[in-house]
Formats: C-alpha cells, sequence, structure tokens
C-alpha cells in the first residue's frame, strides 16, 4: 500500500517518491526539483549555427513525465532544411530553436496523471518546449517534458535503435495512407523501412529506386536498382520518399491507370506535373502528413514483436558535446544513414 508523507518531508525534498505495491517499479511523481527542470539542449542559434547550451524546461503538469534523453537522432529531411534554413514556414518556426522528433530515454520524473512510471524507456516525439527558445519539436536535449500520452514504450535490441521508431512510423502512415507499395523510391532510411513494412505486412516484394550508387547496398528481401534499369510502367502504387520535387513527370510515367503516387519526403520547393500523362492515367497524387500516435504504437509493437528489425540503420554515432560536427557529417556525408548522439555522462 501507498504510505503518507508528511509536508516536512516533501519540502526537503521535493520530490514525492511513492511506494508501488509489490512486483512494480517506484513510482516517482511531481512537484520536480527546479535543478531537474535544467538541461543541455541542442540549439539553432540561426542557419548553419549550431550550439549545445543550458535551458530550462517548461513547467510539468499533472499529466506529463520528465525523460532523461540516452540517444536522439538526426533528421536528415526536416532537421537538414531547418539547418540550412530553407524549411518552408512552418508553425512554430523561428531562431532560436531546439530541433529533434528523435529520442529515447528513461522517465525518471512521472505526473500522477501521465500513465507511465519511474524507470520506463520510452520514445520521445517531442517535448513540451523551453522556456525561452523555441522546440520544433524539441527533442534533442539531455531531458525533456512532455505529456505522458505522447511517450512511447520501446523495446529494442539496442538501445539506439528506438530513434528510429519515429521514421518507421512515417512509413507506415505512409502505407495505411494508399496500400502496401509496389515500387519505393529512395534507399535512405526511410525508403529502407518502408520496404521491411512492404514484407512486414505481406505484401509482394517491392523495387526501389536508387540514383546514388553507394545507398544500393544493404537491401533486405527486395531489389534495388537505377531507375533506368527499371522498364516497367504499370505500378499501382509508388511511394516517394526522395524528397525530390521535380520527380512527379518520371514517377507519373510509370503508373498503371488508376495507380497512386505517395509523397512521404519532405519537399521545400514547389512540387509540379505535366498534365495530359497524369489525365490519361487518371492518377491519383496523395500526400502523406506527419504520423500519429497510433502509427507510432504499430511500429513499436512489431518492433518488440519481432516482426519489424531497425538493425544496420544507425552508421554513425556521436557524443552529444560534438553534435556541432555530427550535424554536418549527417547532413554532407553520403554514406551517413542515421546518425545518433549519445547523451549519456553528459551533464
Amino acid at each position: 500500500m501507498y504510505r503518507t508523507l508528511d509536508i516536512a518531508e516533501c519540502q526537503a525534498d521535493y520530490t514525492i517518491r511513492l511506494e508501488s505495491p509489490a512486483g512494480t517499479p517506484p513510482g516517482r511523481h511531481f512537484p520536480v526539483a527546479r535543478s531537474d527542470l535544467n538541461t543541455l539542449a541542442v540549439v539553432l542559434e540561426r542557419p548553419e549555427s549550431l550550439v549545445l547550451r543550458s535551458l530550462e524546461l517548461q513547467s510539468p503538469g499533472p499529466e506529463d513525465v520528465l525523460v532523461e534523453v540516452d540517444w536522439s537522432g538526426v533528421s536528415t529531411g526536416t532537421e537538414r532544411l531547418l539547418w540550412s534554413g530553407r524549411m518552408p514556414p512552418f508553425p512554430g518556426m523561428g531562431y532560436p530553436l531546439v530541433p529533434g522528433y528523435e529520442a529515447v530515454g528513461r522517465v525518471v520524473e512521472a505526473g500522477p496523471e501521465s500513465g507511465l512510471t519511474w524507470g520506463q524507456r520510452v520514445f520521445v516525439p517531442g517535448s513540451k518546449g523551453f522556456v525561452d527558445h523555441r522546440g520544433l519539436f524539441g527533442a534533442a536535449a539531455r531531458r525533456v517534458v512532455l505529456p505522458g500520452k505522447r511517450a512511447v514504450t520501446v523495446e529494442t535490441r539496442d538501445p539506439a535503435e528506438g530513434v528510429l521508431l519515429a521514421l518507421a512510423a512515417t512509413a507506415l502512415h505512409a502505407i495505411r495512407l494508399s496500400g502496401v507499395p509496389e515500387l519505393i523510391v529512395g534507399h535512405g532510411v526511410l525508403g529502407r523501412l518502408v520496404a521491411r513494412l512492404v514484407l512486414a505486412l505481406g505484401g509482394s516484394v517491392p523495387t526501389v529506386w536508387e540514383i546514388d550508387m553507394t545507398r544500393r547496398i544493404g537491401a533486405r528481401d527486395y531489389r534495388v536498382v537505377s531507375p533506368e534499369d527499371d522498364p516497367r510502367t504499370d505500378y499501382k502504387r509508388i511511394c516517394d520518399v526522395s524528397g525530390d520535387p521535380a520527380i512527379l513527370d518520371r514517377l507519373i510515367a510509370r503508373l498503371a491507370r488508376g495507380g497512386d503516387v505517395v509523397l512521404a519526403g519532405f519537399y521545400a520547393d514547389s512540387l509540379h506535373f505535366r498534365f495530359p500523362p497524369a489525365f490519361q492515367r487518371e492518377a491519383r497524387i496523395l500526400v502523406a502528413a506527419e504520423f500519429t500516435q497510433d502509427d507510432l504504437k504499430g511500429v513499436s509493437r512489431m518492433v518488440s514483436e519481432g516482426r519489424l528489425s531497425l538493425e544496420g540503420l544507425i552508421t554513425h554515432r556521436a557524443k552529444a558535446p560534438e553534435a556541432s560536427s555530427a550535424y554536418r557529417t549527417a547532413f554532407e556525408d553520403p554514406s551517413c544513414l542515421k546518425m545518433v548522439l549519445d547523451w549519456r555522462n553528459t551533464e
């Protein structure tokens, strides 16, 4: 049973610890010590200027958790655009900001209405934010506060692989929009996850296009080819993760009548296509939006059940104090599929 703490104990420690029934982890509940609401975070001061800085977190509420992050991933899509200054107008945009929506850590404080408890390993898709800086999406930090309902418990062979759940959920969301694709365009991490999910969901073996020869390796039970080496023009579903705004005409030319093109990348420039070929094929062009909580839970369950593997997708790792050079590597080195920052032992 729970015991009652007197006011003196609470004021002395600022952290209420509740003894849980036997066999369950001890709960820890707010209020949190103010020192725990300071954190080191990656800060984009302006385009191409990135530093590690101490920030104050937004105060948590009863539905929130405080997570101590062990690993955070670097997105080569949206974060590259933020870093380069090419990000289109977007809610929450502006500098200085804390980027990041791919983080894994442990719950160190749990609000009584958060639905989580101390010690659970969770995936963090973002945070409530910071006192003096924007958070888009605000997960690239040593500590983050977020609603407990947004955190997803995660079990992976390598704990760092948990950062890949965001991309896996993005891939699943794109598949759910139209159905299992026959052609996937792009063999970065997102393209590989779409292909792995197609197979995990029982779909036919997909074809993957990749123009960069160095990225054609690493396929698992599917084939990766140059577009010029693929003669098919009857694809019913194409999933594009390339982020190339000029690619639509090429994809429409490969569609069967009534076929779908799903845009699952992030496109900084205007997309356009010639109308007559699209008219002749009665093509449908669909835009996959941000992943949902249901997508996150779905891929987390598939990983824990062994149906979806995240192995072999993290190619580079760096300590958090090396963030500036790590981000440049992630954006500029074509051999880097996924860069993760190690926040452990960083204070």
